[in-house]
């Protein structure tokens, strides 16, 4: 099989350490018959002797690369060259393939592949203080990764405020520097989109309106939010009702299952109202914008502050247990759910720590017909809704964690 360029952004001179993880990164080039960037098959690179070492063990018999093999090489080489963590046990093209998207989830845009505009699909470290590791990681726009660069959950937010104040645009020197905007309706989603890994009070992160859905595989810090998007995911399914029902069934104390219901009875015209869903992109969209509407925030926050994130998470898990959700959900301690994440070190890893990181696992042998994995063929439209003005609570650092609905 004949080997195939690989192209990179600008190239970044390589780090002096992990020789065993260039290496190998070199190996899996070769392993895929792909070509790594020209400045890293200089003489003594360690990245070249692997690539020369894969060459000289695979001869022809390499595997057939797939878009989600490129992404995997790519992410585990720009990390490699910035000093950042990859967790590699977990992070796998399998993994890639299934957090991908069609649509952006910031600014709702359709996602291309390589073809250098701001719509191409990037993945991006939800928290910049963590590594490239599992749960950490969402697929969205180019543009909105430029935008969002290192922003936590309190940059976002004002990011979002700073946009209402501007008519709608961020108009910040970092954004203005890249010649990337966004609105305060995208801006509002990457707040929500990062609180999911920040660790709030159940308080605070029961304040906050669901305005964009947890991406697949992204962990949830704060219980109250998965039993925020478990319950919203249930108007996207046909028996709806029941299921809403058998939840209910699950919440102690008639008062607060009366406060749940009334949740329900403010959420459910919000989805009715935007009309039938084309697609299932379409109805992720509406699920998304029916919280835009401040009752059905009030009415959520008055049922979510009569439990406590153990309640929320025992709701979550029983409702997993029966099958009630769309995805399995399992709960961890803070800890378990962010091993590997390095943020101890804010993401970077140390040349005394580089022995001690996982090695990535190598992906089973594909047959050579396999190509690029099929696009999702979820559709819709990639305008995006404006923002109602709803003002987020700030930031903290405290409660639980609970990792992502799988």
């Amino acid at each position: 099989m004949g080997q195939a360029a690989f192209e990179f952004d600008s190239p970044l001179p390589a780090p002096a350490f992990e020789p065993q993880t260039a290496f190998e990164i070199g190996w899996d080039f070769a392993h895929f018959a792909l070509v790594p960037p020209a400045e890293h098959l200089l003489a003594g690179s360690a990245l070249r002797y692997g690539f020369d070492a894969g060459r000289a063990s695979f001869g022809a018999r390499t595997l057939a690369p797939t878009r989600h093999t490129r992404k995997w090489l790519q992410l585990r080489l720009n990390a490699w060259r910035r000093g950042r963590i990859f967790e590699g046990l977990q992070v796998t093209p399998n993994y890639l393939g299934q957090i991908d998207t069609t649509h952006c989830p910031i600014t709702r845009e359709a996602l291309t592949q390589a073809t250098g505009t701001p719509s191409d699909a990037s993945i991006d470290r939800v928290r910049n203080d963590a590594g490239y590791a599992a749960g950490n990681l969402v697929v969205m726009s180019t543009r909105a990764n430029a935008a969002k660069g290192d922003a936590d959950f309190d940059a976002a937010l004002a990011s979002m405020r700073r946009a209402e104040s501007t008519a709608g645009a961020d108009t910040s020197s970092a954004a203005a520097a890249q010649g990337v905007t966004l609105g305060a309706a995208q801006w509002a989603r990457i707040a929500v989109l990062c609180s999911f890994v920040t660790e709030l009070s159940h308080a605070q992160a029961a304040a906050l309106p669901l305005l964009v859905l947890p991406p697949n595989r992204l962990r949830l810090f704060n219980p109250v939010q998965a039993l925020q998007a478990l319950v919203t995911r249930q108007f996207a399914q046909p028996d709806w009702n029941r299921r809403v029902t058998r939840i209910a069934a699950l919440i102690a104390g008639k008062s607060v299952r009366r406060d749940f219901q009334i949740f329900i009875n403010a959420l459910l015209p919000r989805v009715i109202e935007s009309g039938p869903p084309r697609d299932a992109q379409a109805m992720r969209w509406a699920l998304e914008d029916a919280w835009r509407n401040p009752l059905v925030v009030r009415c959520w926050k008055r049922f979510a502050l009569q439990i406590d994130a153990a309640q929320a998470e025992r709701i979550v898990l029983d409702a997993s247990a029966l099958r009630l959700g769309d995805r399995h959900a399992i709960a961890t301690s803070l800890a378990q759910a962010t091993e590997g994440w390095g943020l101890a070190q804010g993401g970077y890893v140390h040349a005394s720590d580089a022995t001690a990181l996982p090695r990535p696992r190598r992906p089973r042998p594909t047959p050579a017909r396999s190509g690029a994995l099929p696009a999702n063929d979820l559709a819709g439209d990639a305008a995006a809704a404006s923002h109602p003005g709803l003002h987020l609570p700030p930031g903290g650092r405290a409660g639980g964690a609970m990792p992502a609905l799988a």
